[in-house]
């Protein structure tokens, strides 16, 4: 087994796990939206990208285990860059969490909002737009 496929591997396993924990939830009596679990699976891929952990962010995006290898290489070095840029202007994000999630039936999709919080105390809301692509499985749009 090489590296990349190792780490394919444990992205895939890390996403997994992140399913049981719902699929756990939900066989305890809760109930959990669609939309929930899209901010679930979003702040869950956003948490990999924080923890340096690139694979298992891109493999929360869409499509992305039929991706070409270089343009696999590519997303990954522009997540690793993105990391360094926001360590550099703000000493790192420090922790994202879920703000809401709305789905757009028109578009297909969930938006997820996720406040991101860095180092230096700022905090940032971004928008997710999330796909479900198969049942209780989402993924970065």
């Amino acid at each position: 087994m090489t590296l990349t496929s190792f780490r394919r591997f444990m992205a895939k396993a890390a996403i997994l796990l992140q399913m049981a924990v719902v699929v756990l939830f939900v066989s305890c009596g809760g109930e959990v939206s669609p939309q929930e679990l899209a901010a679930v699976s979003a702040k869950g891929y956003y948490e990999h990208l924080i923890s340096g952990e690139y694979e298992a962010y891109l493999s929360g995006v869409n499509m992305a285990d039929s991706l070409p290898e270089g343009y696999r290489e590519q997303l990954l070095t522009n997540a690793r860059q993105f990391m360094a840029r926001q360590k550099e202007e703000h000493g790192g994000i420090t922790g994202v969490s879920v703000v809401g999630a709305s789905t757009d039936s028109v578009a297909g999709h969930t938006n997820v909002f996720l406040l991101l919080s860095f180092a230096d105390s700022l905090r940032e809301e971004v928008v997710v737009p999330m796909l479900e692509v198969r049942p209780s499985e989402w993924r970065m749009k």
